[in-house]
């Protein structure tokens, strides 16, 4: 972390992203400084307080979102609204909640549609919300239905309902034509609310289910949070008529469907999918929740072989299932994507089994011998040959470096009993819903951490 941190630092501070063999910074966020403000509470969690306390410097000064940049609300609201949310949380620093503030009020008026299912760009000055082009109007789904956490929480820490309302009547409007399996199509008319035929558990699906088990757990699973719990279990009864072995090897994955047709191809996006089903599997009576942890360490094994099939020992984008030759690369560049070792700290954490410390030890030696470069991290854009690009993505400081440092960690650091962590693996403080409002909620030192004082040690409050 210090590595690809100090390398952000003297190339490309203040910028969203590095390009590390071109040793400068790129806007890709509109200038938000996506890769510091995705960097502060993995900063905090290490112990790193110096880097941190630059970096709150740089939010307080110098983060400004008065632009007139089109950017897009998912991953504005992931990385920013969550990164700032998380650094409050964590720090009890005003600044970031404040910050956090302005910038959800510039993303509200994407929910002004007929349905409430949001437009997925907004203009951060001007607003005018609208959809890509290339979707032809459409919103797409993960973009649409990974908001709830960070609005839930902002309205928490505000105790301004309206972030949540908006987040939340876009899922209240899923579940009135929710099929009967669960499964939604990634592309939906924000006009009407009607899907698509495109379903997966990879791009543009994924974290809308994740969100679904996970406003259950940030909410503490109370009745006021039950809809969330049973629309997911309702998915995962989709998700078990995806599941398909490979031949001769028996790996399982989640095959993707569109329309009657099965697509026997897994992202590695998808391979967020075991720790999820880990995480909500004690949710379930015990024969089911066995079924369901079985299946995730199932899907982990096959996650984990993703990267070790290619000649780098790192993960190509994604794998496609043929009889008899059980998986082969697709899309073959790996962007240092967090996502299987994400899994892996779950199942570690969930069933105190060191083999997934292990895999994960494989999978950073790996990050180590391929990506890093003396300025910093890179991708690469062939897994079979080794190949360089040139972009240190801001989730590798936000998401892989902070999930491999906690599947090397204490439990008691970031207690999966205290905290739930967002798609960009920003940990939200559980805060117990009650059936109305958050009003309630919004008491002025009810979400601080327990001490700031740091001679209880640096996870005495956390």
């Amino acid at each position: 972390m210090l590595h690809a941190w100090t390398s952000y630092e003297k190339y490309a501070w203040g910028k969203d992203e590095l390009q590390p063999q071109s040793k400068n910074g790129v806007d890709s966020f509109g200038g938000l400084g996506a890769t510091l403000v995705d960097s502060l509470d993995t900063l905090y969690i290490m112990g790193l307080d110096e880097q941190f306390q630059r970096a709150r410097g740089w939010v307080a000064d110098s983060l400004n979102f008065n632009k007139s940049y089109d950017a897009s609300v998912f991953e504005t609201t992931i990385r920013v609204v969550g990164g700032l949310l998380s650094a409050f949380d964590l720090s009890g620093d005003k600044i970031f909640l404040e910050k956090a503030t302005d910038i959800g009020n510039r993303l509200l008026p994407a929910w002004d549609t007929a349905t409430g299912i949001p437009f997925n760009i907004i203009n951060l000055a001007h607003g005018n919300p609208h959809n890509p082009g290339w979707t032809r109007g459409d919103s797409i789904l993960a973009d649409s239905g990974t908001e709830q956490l960070e609005f839930i929480a902002l309205s928490q820490r505000t105790g301004d309902p309206k972030y949540q309302e908006k987040a939340e009547n876009a899922i209240l409007q899923f579940n009135k034509t929710f099929p009967l399996d669960g499964l939604l199509g990634i592309y939906i008319n924000p006009h009407r609310g009607t899907p698509s035929s495109t379903i997966t558990f990879g791009a543009m699906g994924d974290s809308f289910y994740e969100y679904l088990l996970k406003v259950w757990i940030q909410g503490n699973r109370t009745a006021a949070v039950k809809l969330y719990r049973d629309m997911w279990e309702t998915s995962m009864t989709g998700l078990l008529s995806l599941v398909k072995k490979t031949t001769p090897s028996s790996f399982t994955y989640i095959a993707e469907k569109n329309g009657d047709s099965i697509i026997d191809k897994m992202d590695e996006l998808a391979c967020f999918a075991p720790g999820m089903i880990a995480l909500g599997a004690s949710g379930y009576g015990p024969d089911k929740s066995q079924q369901f942890l079985t299946l995730a360490e199932e899907l982990a094994w096959t996650c984990y072989n993703f990267y070790q099939s290619t000649p780098t020992k790192l993960a190509g984008e994604n794998y496609f299932f043929h009889a008899g030759q059980d998986m082969t690369v697709g899309t073959s560049w790996n962007i240092l994507r967090p996502e299987t070792v994400e899994s892996l700290f779950y199942l570690w954490r969930l069933t105190g089994n060191k083999t997934y410390q292990d895999w994960g030890w494989d999978i950073f030696e790996a990050f180590e011998k391929n990506c890093r470069i003396e300025s910093g991290y890179v991708g690469l854009k062939d897994v079979n040959s080794g190949v360089k690009d040139d972009m240190m993505q801001s989730f590798f400081l936000a998401e892989t470096l902070k999930y491999l440092y906690l599947l090397f960690s204490p439990t008691s650091v970031i207690s999966l009993d205290e905290w739930v962590f967002n798609t960009e693996a920003h940990p939200l403080r559980i805060v117990t819903r009650p059936l109305e409002g958050v009003n309630s909620e919004a008491s002025d030192g009810q979400h601080k951490p327990k001490s700031h004082a740091r001679k209880e040690g640096r996870f005495g409050h956390l």
